[in-house]
């Protein structure tokens, strides 16, 4: 059997994706691969000049694209709902943007910065897009984590980490946030009914701007994938038909298994709760389960 690829990607017409942070990396091929198979796609980006660059680069390779730009800032909440209101109809949302590895910042409303971002902006996004996504006959949530989530570790009564802070491990709490919320997004789903199918994606060491390696990046980049090959696992996770929902897709499309604290059922309703308190966002029509 051929191993999948773009090609296989079913006719997207009369679907509306939103990536974000499509503007560069893995975002950017994602986008453009849907948009090519018929979609019409939002790219979702915090700068203007950058969205709208994508969405000019997106219609060069796909000429005729339904593609537009849409100002999101994921890490300002107001931000988040301005963009959400603009939305009247979604079937696929790509949770791709993110950031990591960066010394200790805090959002708008004074959140650690790669949490508050990469879990609290998409989980805010995602909650406040839910009655669009429901509507839709076969919605899809795809949220990029990371292998990195394995060491990722949650503190409950230091969420801000102002007790102690890692760039790495920041990042890694961060995508652990990510597992966790693709989980219970999925078991509360399915405990209402919904067709909805959350998924996690891990893409893979990909040459992007995200990656930083200092003076020896133009050696070490030859060892690293292209972004349209870190792109993979988020286009089939959103496409294709073996996909089921809780799955958590890697490189070469392999199905990789989360670590245990990520299966937690336990943790992931506490993170749930709090990220709800925090953002304001309730996923009514899921709440309970």
């Amino acid at each position: 059997m051929a191993p999948w690829t773009p090609a296989d990607i079913p006719d997207l017409t009369g679907t509306t994706a939103i990536v974000t942070g499509a503007n560069s990396g893995i975002g950017l091929p994602t986008a453009r691969e849907l948009a090519r198979h018929g979609a019409r796609v939002i790219v979702a980006a915090r700068s203007a000049d950058k969205g709208e660059a994508a969405v000019a680069e997106i219609r060069r390779a796909v000429p005729g694209a339904d593609v537009a730009y849409g100002a999101l800032d994921l890490a300002d909440q107001s931000s988040i709902r301005r963009f959400a209101d603009t939305v009247d109809k979604v079937d696929l949302l790509i949770n791709n943007a993110g950031i990591g590895l960066i010394p200790r910042q805090l959002t708008k409303e004074g959140w650690e910065l790669q949490f508050g971002t990469n879990h609290l902006g998409h989980f805010a996004l995602t909650g406040l897009l839910l009655p669009r996504l429901l509507a839709a006959p076969h919605a899809r949530v795809v949220t990029v984590s990371s292998d990195a989530h394995s060491m990722g570790r949650l503190d409950f009564d230091d969420l801000a980490l102002e007790r102690g802070y890692g760039r790495m491990s920041a990042y890694g709490r961060s995508k652990l946030a990510n597992l966790l919320f693709t989980l219970e997004l999925q078991r509360r789903a399915s405990s209402a009914g919904a067709g909805l199918i959350s998924v996690a994606t891990h893409p893979g060491a990909t040459a992007t701007r995200f990656v930083k390696l200092g003076p020896l990046q133009p050696l070490l980049r030859l060892f690293l994938q292209s972004a349209d090959a870190g792109a993979a696992p988020s286009l089939y996770a959103a496409t294709s038909p073996d996909i089921t929902g809780g799955e958590f897709v890697g490189p070469r499309l392999k199905l990789l298994t989360p670590s245990e604290t990520a299966r937690s059922e336990e943790v992931a309703r506490r993170l749930w709760e709090v990220s709800a308190q925090l953002t304001g966002v309730r996923f009514e029509e899921i709440a309970h389960r």
